[in-house]
């Protein structure tokens, strides 16, 4: 089984009120270092066998015209996930 990752972010000039939330508590949590947070969605897709350029291609369709609002976020991502699942050779 495969699957597709899709990340889709806030557009650079929308605000995000739940990024600023997170940079702020970052320092009370005593965690430094970080002068911007954005927060974005994560789709997971999986397929019923392996990924293919034609799989992908319906993803990115799928990013585009329906898991984004394309007016506030961008597609920053889609790619095929390496599998996790242990492999039919490792298995007893």
């Amino acid at each position: 089984m495969g699957r597709v990752v899709v990340d889709v972010m806030p557009k650079p000039e929308i605000l995000d009120p739940q990024g600023k939330a997170v940079a702020r508590a970052l320092p009370r949590l005593g965690i430094d270092g970080f002068v911007s947070v954005r927060q974005g969605r994560r789709f997971e897709l999986e397929v019923d066998g392996p990924v293919t350029e034609e799989v992908l291609a319906a993803a990115r369709q799928a990013a585009t015209t329906l898991l984004s609002n394309p007016v506030i976020e961008d597609v920053v991502h889609v790619a095929a996930e390496p599998s996790t699942e242990p492999s039919a050779q490792g298995a007893a």
